[in-house]
């Protein structure tokens, strides 16, 4: 198996370097840049990674990436994550199975607060039991595979969740019992229920048919209020 990562940016100088100094070796890694200005190309180039200015979107952004990758097993990696050891060689194993398209990660927040400790575990109980992980617990797929279905759908947001529906129908995704840290900001502001609201909101009414261009705008106001960022377009969201 050749793995190649490839992770979306968009000024993340505070997180990337911990994320690539995590990543297994060897793998192939490749940051698709939407539009930086706070030293994250340097950071990224520093540690050997391609680096690739892209237009801002983080579908548009990992479906760039994946382009000038070479590997057979691709994976999708949020820039504030960090790989626990073994995940080269679990994600290996899972797919000796041919009825494996991809699969996820087992996620862990990077914080003290039981509230959160709490979101982790309901994250990877709605991710293993209905198999619909988001893409903060990391995404694998078989390149084939990937490559058939025509990669992320080129959707504002939700664009892991959309992928996550169309490889459902394709074949099984499977959980690793492998941790992936991630930093805690998708939870400032807003507050952990109140975030937990607004996520399942959107992916409920994603489901129930409004596609998430009509959803993206209220989506975006809700999360630039509370961190003061701007609304549209919006190339990251955490």
């Amino acid at each position: 198996m050749k793995l190649s990562v490839v992770i979306p940016t968009w000024n993340e100088s505070e997180n990337l370097a911990a994320t690539l100094g995590a990543l297994p070796e060897p793998a192939e890694v490749v940051v698709a840049d939407g539009g930086s200005v706070d030293g994250t190309l340097e950071i990224a180039r520093r540690s050997g990674a391609h680096v690739l200015a892209c237009e801002p979107g983080r579908a548009r952004q990992m479906n760039r990436g994946a382009l000038e990758t070479k590997g057979d097993t691709l994976l999708f990696l949020h820039a504030d994550a960090a790989l626990g050891a073994g995940a080269t060689e679990a994600i290996e194993s899972a797919l000796t199975d041919p009825a494996v398209v991809g699969g996820f990660f087992r996620l862990y927040i990077r914080s003290p607060r039981a509230a959160l400790k709490l979101a982790a575990i309901g994250s990877n109980l709605r991710a293993r039991a209905l198999r619909l992980p988001y893409g903060d617990q990391g995404l694998f797929v078989r390149r084939s595979v990937y490559e058939e279905i025509g990669g992320f759908p080129d959707v504002p947001f939700l664009e892991d969740v959309a992928l996550i529906r169309i490889l459902r129908r394709k074949g099984r995704l499977t959980p690793l019992d492998v941790a992936l840290s991630t930093g805690d900001r998708h939870w400032r502001g807003l507050g952990v229920l109140a975030t937990a609201l607004l996520d399942w909101t959107m992916v409920g009414l994603y489901f129930a048919g409004v596609p998430p261009e009509a959803l993206a705008p209220h989506y975006f106001r809700w999360r630039a209020q509370e961190r003061g960022r701007r609304i549209e377009p919006a190339p990251q969201t955490d």
